[in-house]
């Protein structure tokens, strides 16, 4: 029974992990339809910049958070270049030319990390008050705990400011009709720039916070990429309740699966997937599809 207490505890971890990343995936796909494909490439660059501020274990959680903030604010900067570069331009163009572009700035990403950080793979600790575990009956990781906290406060800022919040409603208005908005006097413009900044910063921010929960190398952007994405499509495009309800359920399924079926990896998350599209093919959460 422990075990599977056990695969439930991880899976929690992973799956709010899982919704740090794909928080800001929402806003940029599910919202304001930007295929940012170098997504999973920001959240990996933010990793590394933490570790460049802190080194392999902070000192303490005052420094942890600060280079996380500071990772969020440099992807955030760059959200900034790349909405007046690119994104901006491709406003009026099929979605594919968005992709490609995507496609083109995550291997820029990729390249320009590989100058810089090199490619050698790093093990970061979380700093000690983070590092201890507790004992609930199984050992229970301190910083498997501040991850959830983590992603249950994003969330919850989030949904707060999407939906209560002014702001947060002129972004929403503007993702449903942007003609309308435009037409009602709203700075269409200034709204999806701030939109793809917010997004790029959370990627940083995840990048920062995750940072100690696997090994530091240029593919941590690709195992959860995958995930986020699935979680934002089975969510309901737009709905942020919805990505973070499916990145629980994703998480819970790969924790399990490797309880019930060791040999069998992967399996339990693709059936899950399959399932959720096929019953609920509008998402969880349909909230800008109605």
């Amino acid at each position: 029974m422990s075990l599977y207490l056990y695969g439930l505890y991880n899976g929690l971890v992973l799956g709010l992990a899982i919704f740090l990343v794909s928080s800001g995936l929402t806003l940029a796909f599910g919202i304001m339809k930007i295929f940012n494909f170098a997504h999973g490439a920001f959240f990996m660059v933010g990793a590394y910049t933490a570790y460049a501020i802190t080194g392999q274990e902070a000192s303490s959680l005052f420094v942890f958070l600060g280079a996380a903030f500071i990772a969020a604010l440099l992807i955030g900067s760059i959200g900034v270049l790349a909405d007046l570069a690119v994104f901006r331009r491709l406003a009026g163009v099929p979605p594919e030319y968005t992709l490609m572009a995507a496609f083109g700035i995550l291997l820029l990403s990729n390249g320009v990390s590989k100058i810089v950080f090199g490619q050698a793979v790093h093990t970061v600790y979380p700093p000690a008050v983070l590092g201890d575990f507790i004992d609930l009956g199984m050992p229970v990781s301190v910083y498997g705990l501040f991850i959830i906290a983590a992603g249950i406060l994003v969330f919850a800022t989030l949904e707060i400011g999407l939906n209560r919040l002014w702001f947060g409603k002129l972004v929403l208005a503007v993702a449903r009709d942007p003609w309308m908005a435009n037409v009602a006097g709203l700075q269409v413009q200034r709204l999806k720039l701030v939109s793809v900044v917010v997004s790029f910063a959370l990627a940083g921010l995840a990048g920062g916070l995750l940072v100690a929960n696997q090994a530091l190398s240029l593919d941590l952007g690709h195992s959860y990429l995958l995930y986020a994405f699935c979680a934002v499509i089975v969510g309901g495009l737009g709905s942020v309740r919805g990505a973070f309800f499916a990145s629980i359920l994703f998480g819970l399924a790969e924790s399990l699966n490797a309880v019930v079926l060791p040999g069998l990896p992967g399996i339990a998350t693709y059936s899950l997937l399959i399932v959720l599209v096929l019953v609920r093919p509008q998402g969880l959460f349909p909230e800008l599809s109605q």
